[in-house]
């Protein structure tokens, strides 16, 4: 009876089909989720530009206040310290705008992140459902322990993807 159950019980694990990818090796070797990260890493450096610059007209009018103050009339150190109220109120709104919780950096990360990622799940779908498997893992999560290298989708989900890619632009 014993044998009967072990046996039973390691019939549908041996029928299981299960395969694993490597996300982050996907998201290095995939040539649309570079370009996508390309873009969005030139975005980053002209918004961080655009900040220095914001940054260097405080500090500027900054300057221009402590050392002027003395000199001027109280309507022009007033009007100097408006100037530069405005200037740091633009430059915090700026900063927020960018890189705050909802800012534009999240939210076009998130976009090109949510493509490719949608991408690469129809690969994986496609490969899985060719191979007969009805689970795929991924070792970049940190939570596969240990899997054979024969269960790795990953060469195939890339080939996938180049060939869903060859003709289209990203």
């Amino acid at each position: 009876l014993l044998a009967t159950l072990a046996g039973a019980a390691a019939a549908p694990a041996a029928d299981l089909g299960i395969g694993y990818i490597d996300s982050a090796r996907i998201f290095t070797e995939y040539k649309d989720a570079q370009d996508a990260q390309a873009r969005f890493d030139r975005m980053v450096t002209g918004w961080r530009d655009e900040a220095l610059e914001k940054e260097k007209a405080v500090e500027a009018l900054r300057k221009e206040v402590r050392d002027q103050a003395p000199i001027l009339s109280a309507l022009r150190r007033q009007e100097k310290e408006a100037a530069l109220q405005r200037a740091i109120s633009d430059y915090d709104a700026f900063i927020q705008d960018i890189w705050g919780p909802t800012g534009k950096a999240s939210t076009e990360n998130e976009r090109a992140t949510g493509e490719i990622v949608q991408k690469i799940r129809q690969a994986v779908e496609k490969v899985a459902s060719e191979k007969g498997l009805q689970l795929v893992l991924d070792s970049a999560s940190g939570y596969l322990v240990y899997a054979s290298k024969d269960l790795d989708l990953t060469g195939d989900v890339l080939t996938e993807l180049a060939a869903s890619s060859t003709g289209s632009s990203p």
